[in-house]
């Protein structure tokens, strides 16, 4: 003790001894020197978050804590687990998808089913389906968008079909919309195609492949009437955006030699469409009665070499997920989900809140989870496309069981929460 009060004399009087201007000196250089290390460290920080938000956080405005504990369900690690999934059997599933049912269409690899999501802060409820359905009597779940989300509406259906007798439940097709029914509960859960949430010249359900895409982007109630009443909404819409421009149609569709067509670049069209869908919801929407959600982008795997693959390659062929965490490959657009973001951002400021599930990052790590070749295939496959599978692999869609399961495991806390 007696040597630390020396030293502090000894300090004391060396302050002294300096002047006061080389002291004043000296002081304000090591305040710049601090104030200089302290703007690096904190623009390093944003530059780093602002890096990684899109993907792993989106918007903080757009997530709301799932516990009291602010757990953020999207940020974790997938873990091999096959003592407790798959969640069900692909042959169990009644209504399972031939272009998801990849180990019936002749996949060995099996892995795909096993990986279960493990957040960093908290674990993931695990999915009951009688607790789901209990929360569903007498209400309407919809999935409204492209094949991916039909992709999660059919990963829906297999989560709770063991839990209903076959004789409870059915299933119907109608133009656009299908809805599966669990007559117990007076429930169902529907799926209705609007691949680009307006109208569009790809709006048939089986004849939609146009390549030459038109938009009417401030037209939606064609579709919006068949949601008007629906008990919880699950959005999606990003697949059929995947093109520098898209060609805008102001008139209609019944007679297009009097409308005004005008070519509009992305993301600006993308945003005109997705504030036509928010002005619906802001009007129809009973604030009261509904739950609204918004799936943010599906990643696609379709340049290995992203994840230190071979260049030229794709998804077929792999076994394991990506393992270095924080991995973002080129399959979805940033600006368009920061796109979304606003709009949703805006909605929330006016009193309107729609949740957005991140599944971007979480299944950007999922490399392996796509059906590949191993689905059924509408068209004929050539010989050419034979000799080199990955010309026609799948590397968009999900497998099943898969990772859309996931995305209802987090849709399913929200609803229950």
């Amino acid at each position: 003790m007696a040597k630390r009060g020396e030293n502090t004399v000894k300090k004391h009087q060396v302050m002294q001894v300096l002047p006061a201007g080389a002291w004043g000196i000296k002081s304000s250089f090591r305040s710049l020197v601090a104030l200089l290390f302290a703007f690096l460290v904190v623009a390093a920080i944003y530059l780093r978050q602002s890096n990684e938000q899109v993907f792993q956080h989106a918007n903080g405005r757009t997530h709301d804590a799932i516990s009291s504990g602010g757990c953020n369900l999207f940020s974790g690690k997938w873990v091999y687990d096959n003592k407790s999934y798959p969640l069900y059997k692909e042959r169990e599933c009644t209504f399972m998808s031939d272009q998801l049912a990849c180990e019936k269409f002749g996949r060995k690899d099996l892995n795909y089913q096993f990986w279960r999501w493990q957040p960093h802060q908290c674990d993931l409820p695990r999915f009951n389906a009688t607790a789901l359905l209990e929360r569903l009597r007498n209400k309407r779940l919809v999935f409204v968008g492209d094949s991916l989300n039909r992709n999660q509406w059919i990963s829906m259906i297999c989560l709770v079909d063991s839990a209903i007798p076959p004789a409870f439940k059915s299933m119907h097709n109608n133009g656009s919309i299908n809805v599966f029914k669990a007559k117990e509960y007076n429930a169902t859960i529907e799926f209705y195609w609007s691949p680009l949430l307006v109208e569009s010249n790809s709006d048939d359900p089986v004849n939609h492949r146009v390549p030459d895409r038109i938009v009417r982007v401030e037209a939606i109630e064609k579709h919006a009437r068949h949601w008007t009443d629906a008990d919880i909404l699950i959005f999606n819409t990003y697949l059929w955006w995947r093109r520098r421009q898209m060609k805008v149609l102001w008139g209609s569709f019944e007679s297009p030699e009097d409308g005004i067509y005008k070519t509009v670049k992305l993301p600006r069209v993308y945003e005109m469409a997705l504030q036509t869908w928010a002005r619906w919801l802001e009007v129809h929407v009973n604030r009261n009665k509904t739950l609204l959600f918004f799936m943010s982008m599906s990643p696609t795997h379709e340049m290995a070499d992203k994840w230190g693959g071979t260049s030229g390659e794709n998804c077929y062929g792999e076994t394991e997920p990506v393992m270095k965490e924080g991995y973002a490959g080129d399959g979805v657009s940033p600006r368009m989900m920061r796109a979304v973001e606003s709009v949703l951002g805006e909605l929330k400021t006016r009193g309107l809140n729609v949740q957005m599930i991140n599944i971007t990052q979480l299944s950007d790590y999922r490399k392996e989870g796509h059906p590949s070749i191993y689905r059924k295939h509408w068209e004929t496959i050539t010989q050419q496309q034979l000799s080199n599978p990955k010309t026609f692999s799948d590397c968009i869609h999900w497998c099943l069981p898969g990772v859309p399961d996931l995305w209802n495991q987090i849709l399913y806390a929200y609803i229950l929460q």
